[in-house]
This record gives C-alpha cells, sequence and structure tokens, in this order.
C-alpha cells in the first residue's frame, strides 16, 4: 500500500500554495479591469495530512461522485512511450518500507529502483528529501528527483515539480515552469494539476488570462470531488466569471463543498441559507454549518454566531452566548461596534461569564490544532 506516501502536498484543507500571491481564504483580490477571481487559489499543495492519492493511482477522495466531462485538453498529447516508467519489485518493496515509518530503508530500496528506470521510486526519493523522513530536508535534491520522475513519466512527480517550481523551493521560482507541469499532470486527468492550472488561468499568471479555460478546469476538479474546487466553482458562478451567473449552481456546488468539512464554504453556505439564497431555506441546518466554521477559527462565522444569538436566529436568544462568540470574533481582528455596544449592556455576572468562556475557547484553539 502506498497510500500514506503524498499526503504533505495534494488535496485537503484551505492551506496556501504561495502565501500572500493570491488572497487569503475567505477574502477576495479585485483586479484592475478584471473580474474578481475565486478567494481559495493556491490551497492544494502542503493542505492537511488526511488525505493522500497512491503515485500510480489518481483516484479521487470522493468516489462517488463523477464528472460529466472529461479532462480540458491540449493540442499537446499526455504521453509518449518513452514516457512510461519502467516497473521494479523495489518500487513496492520501497513503498512499503515507507508506510512502516522505515525511511531509511525505503530510501535505498527507492534508490536500486531508481537506478533500473523506475519513475515512481524518483517521486518517492523526493517526497523523502523534501520532508526529511529519516535524513536532512533537501529541497534541491528533492526537485532533482521529482523532475527525473516527471521526465520518466510519473504524474504525481509532475505535479510535485509544479509545486516547487510555484513555491520557489529547491527550484527558481517559475510560474511558467509550474504551469507545465501542472498542465502535463492536468491532461491525464489529476484533479489538484487541473484545480491549480484553473487558478493560473483565472489570474493571468503563468498562463494567458483565460477565464473560460480557468473555469473548465476548475470545474473538472469540482466534479472529482475536490473541496477547494467545488467553493471555487460556486464562486465563479456567484460572480459569473468564466461561467454564466447561476445562483444555483453557485449554492449547489458551494455547499458541496461545506458537506466535505471546507470550513470557509460552511460559513458561506450557512450565510446563503440564512438569506434564503441556498437549496432551500433552513435555518437550523444552517447554524450547524456556522457552528462547525466558527468552532474551526473562521472569524467572520464567530461574528455572524454572534448576531445568530442576539437575534435568537434558528436557535433561543442567549445573550451569554452572544457575548462570548463576539469576544471570540474581537480576538480574531473583526471591529464590530454594534455587537460591542450589545455586550457593554449586559449585567456585569453575564459579561464575566462570557469573558471566561471565551478565554477558555481561545486557550483551548491555541493548545488544540483545529479540524
Amino acid at each position: 500500500m502506498r497510500s500514506a506516501i503524498f499526503q504533505s502536498f495534494l488535496v485537503g484543507g484551505i492551506a496556501t500554495l504561495l502565501c500572500g500571491f493570491l488572497p487569503a481564504p475567505g477574502q477576495t483580490q479585485v483586479h484592475k479591469n478584471k473580474p474578481q477571481v475565486p478567494a481559495t487559489a493556491f490551497k492544494i499543495a502542503a493542505a492537511d495530512n488526511n488525505t493522500s492519492v497512491h503515485p500510480k493511482n489518481q483516484s479521487p477522495k470522493n468516489k462517488t461522485e463523477k464528472p460529466k466531462k472529461s479532462a480540458p485538453t491540449s493540442k499537446k498529447a499526455p504521453t509518449t512511450k518513452s514516457d512510461k516508467p519502467a516497473k521494479s519489485n523495489n518500487d513496492d518493496a520501497a513503498y512499503r518500507a515507507f508506510d512502516q515509518g522505515k525511511f531509511l530503508t525505503a530510501l535505498e530500496l527507492a534508490k536500486k529502483a531508481a537506478a533500473k528506470g523506475d519513475a515512481s521510486a524518483h517521486t518517492l526519493m523526493g517526497r523523502i528529501y523534501s520532508d526529511g523522513h529519516g535524513v536532512t530536508p533537501d529541497l534541491k535534491l528533492a526537485a532533482e528527483h521529482y523532475k527525473k520522475g516527471a521526465e520518466l513519466g510519473d504524474i504525481n512527480a509532475a505535479f510535485a515539480l509544479g509545486l516547487m517550481y510555484a513555491r520557489g523551493n529547491g527550484v527558481k521560482k517559475d510560474l511558467k515552469a509550474a504551469a507545465q507541469m501542472f498542465e502535463k499532470a492536468a491532461l491525464t486527468g489529476h484533479p489538484e494539476a487541473n484545480y491549480n492550472l484553473g487558478l493560473l488561468f483565472l489570474s493571468g499568471t503563468g498562463k494567458p488570462l483565460n477565464e473560460k479555460r480557468g473555469a473548465k478546469h476548475i470545474e473538472y476538479a469540482a466534479g472529482k470531488g475536490l473541496a477547494a474546487a467545488q467553493y471555487d466553482l460556486g464562486t465563479l458562478y456567484q460572480k459569473g466569471v468564466g461561467v454564466d451567473f447561476d445562483a444555483e449552481e453557485a449554492s449547489k456546488w458551494i455547499r458541496r463543498a461545506a458537506d466535505q468539512g471546507m470550513h470557509a464554504a460552511q460559513f458561506e453556505y450557512a450565510v446563503m441559507l440564512l438569506r434564503g439564497r441556498g437549496l432551500t431555506k433552513d435555518e437550523p441546518r444552517a447554524i450547524t454549518y456556522l457552528l462547525s466554521a466558527a468552532n474551526n477559527g473562521v472569524v467572520g462565522a464567530q461574528n455572524r454566531l454572534a448576531y445568530v444569538y442576539l437575534e435568537g436566529i434558528g436557535v433561543e436568544k442567549s445573550p451569554l452566548q452572544m457575548a462570548k462568540w463576539r469576544l471570540i470574533a474581537k480576538y480574531g481582528g473583526i471591529q464590530d461596534k454594534q455587537l460591542d455596544k450589545h455586550v457593554a449592556k449586559l449585567p456585569k455576572k453575564t459579561r464575566q461569564e462570557a469573558e471566561r468562556l471565551s478565554r477558555e475557547w481561545i486557550e483551548r484553539s491555541l493548545i488544540e490544532p483545529l479540524q
């Protein structure tokens, strides 16, 4: 089994690939003379450690959802006969050793397999050197092995190399080179590569600005069950960027991302439900989404939850809970003079209890990682 090998740079979560290059989750970036692009750009790399893809199996996490369309195509063929990697028994043994935490053994076995021309062995070596499993991290050496693996036809190696070019890790930062690697992987149906390639087309970096092409790649990745792509596709439908404006489609895709546990999407869909813009008007379910997002650090959801308890929307009114969530959101940096006035008017005992509860929540969140 190689199921745990590539979890550090494949799908899941909302960590950014290029911090500061595009907006952080929950924000949007406005380009002069350009429509808004999705807020979640470049979230695939180094996301979380809960999901992974076998290096020779590109199956998406969500196997029940089948895309209606094939991956967007290019004039160039995705592979040639020379691209096909050789197979080696040492390759499988190396991955088994890695799964068992025997990293140095895995490295030695991968070296033997790589010497015989096994592409995925180079990919495994890239992972070991990149993350420092049993060795001193060496991004330059990792990039060299990813490059060799990509040249031999391993798609995960091409994708990983694309991420390194995009970040400037182990190689000189080069978004055009990153786009080439993403495109090579995308042509095989790689969901995460399609997603990242779509973002490059949408932002006009590494690829010419082409909103329709970008939307096609995002749509493909969304259809493969990629939560970040589903959220961004919903945003595209909301804004009418690369696709025609369609409120129902926007709601559908954002809900799918929310149901996969993407917290930014949960907040967004909760607001849609509260405003009657979801697939159905469902206040109780909106509160469920909102609580999940708030408890996982989405500051906007925390402040919105304070209003929910203030007004009794889908819940019983609770001045205590209103104050608690307002104080948490305030700690997170959200300014709201209106809510602050409501907190200030509360009895001293209620305010003190709210301060205690908010302190406990904040301290717990600093100790326990958010899910």
